[in-house]
């Protein structure tokens, strides 16, 4: 069986390991530019999936997808020798108002109730936990088991150990389109004139998937939505876990870096950091925690989150012998491994 996946992220690569994982020994991952150089390196990292999750089927697939992780990081540590940063730092999702307060409390109420590690601090509590934390929090919900990895690192052990795995590698790989013959995906052109035949095609080209011709028209368009991010750094660091306020997070790297976002931007494929976003995310970033106005602005980017309507688009499609990798909006990296488990298991499952 020859596989072909469009895209070398993290969607892309995790599927590659995980065919090869299963005893597929014919995959070749095409990349337009370089592995991880979209969204997937890009992201901040959190595996925050009760503070991410807005309902109770999603919490539960989103904490599947967080304890994945535990066992896939020693993993990829043994074939690939790379550390992806993985641990569990918990997070604080934090509370200004009395409304504020009343919305966390039941969430730790749900998550309590659903099993989980989850409890209401008022402010002298959270404090303890953080101590830099702003005066104008009043209450926080502590989620121990929330986790986060270094995506960086995770995309450069994902493409070590596919390369280890004996998985191929094309980058400056353009596809131009999906071939259809007689009402089944059997390969990719591309923009070289380059035809590639395959038994299955797996699209995971992220906020790119519905610009890929051939594609079925039926399938939600996906889409990007920009996400512009700051790195500051502090010596010594000060901050440990993740806080999350008014839309703005703090992600403590651990070793004096913190990742602050995230701007939300339905501008297209424009890849620009702009004023009004960084100020936007150290603003929220400051409200969290006031003596990050002292720490080094060290980097800032942005990159495109593929949003599809209804949700991640995974599994098989509407043409046989095209497999779904994509759509999963700002959980690409939470939901790496259990994608690329789901989607292997669809592709082996359908001969």
């Amino acid at each position: 069986m020859r596989i072909v996946v469009i895209g070398a992220g993290v969607m892309g690569c995790a599927t590659a390991l995980e065919l090869t994982r299963r005893g597929v020994r014919d995959v070749l991952v095409l990349e337009r530019a370089v592995p991880g150089a979209e969204a997937s390196s890009a992201a901040a990292g959190m595996l925050a999936a009760q503070l991410e999750a807005k309902d109770p089927v999603e919490r539960a697939a989103f904490v599947r997808a967080r304890e994945a992780y535990a066992s896939w990081s020693e993993e990829l540590r043994e074939v690939a020798g790379v550390d992806i940063g993985y641990r569990r730092c918990g997070a604080l999702d934090l509370a200004t108002s009395e409304a504020e307060a009343r919305r966390l409390a039941e969430r730790v109420e749900a998550d309590r109730a659903a099993g989980l590690r989850a409890e209401l601090l008022d402010a002298a509590a959270a404090r303890a936990l953080e101590a830099g934390l702003s005066a104008e929090v009043t209450a926080a919900a502590w989620l121990p088991d929330e986790a986060q990895v270094d995506p960086p690192q995770l995309l450069r052990a994902l493409v070590v150990a596919t390369a280890r795995r004996g998985v191929t590698v094309r980058s400056g790989a353009t596809v131009s389109g999906v071939i259809e013959e007689a009402g089944r995906c059997v390969g990719v052109a591309l923009d070289s004139r380059e035809v590639i035949r395959a038994d299955v095609v797996v699209l995971a080209a992220g906020s790119w998937s519905s610009l890929v011709p051939g594609v079925p028209s039926g399938l939600p368009k996906v889409r990007p939505v920009r996400g512009q991010l700051v790195m500051l750094e502090e010596r010594p660091p000060r901050l440990s876990a993740i806080a999350f306020l008014g839309g703005t997070y703090v992600v403590p790297r651990g070793d004096g870096r913190v990742v602050c976002g995230s701007t939300m931007e339905d501008v297209g494929h424009r890849r620009e950091v702009t004023a009004l976003g960084v100020q936007s995310i150290l603003a929220g970033a400051l409200r969290i925690a006031p003596g990050l106005g002292a720490a080094e602005v060290s980097r800032t980017w942005c990159n495109f989150r593929p949003h599809a309507e209804g949700g991640p688009q995974v599994g098989a499609s509407p043409l046989p012998g095209l497999f779904l990798a994509t759509g999963h909006h700002r959980n690409g990296i939470l939901l790496a491994k259990v994608t690329g488990d789901a989607v292997a298991a669809a592709v082996l499952a359908a001969g």
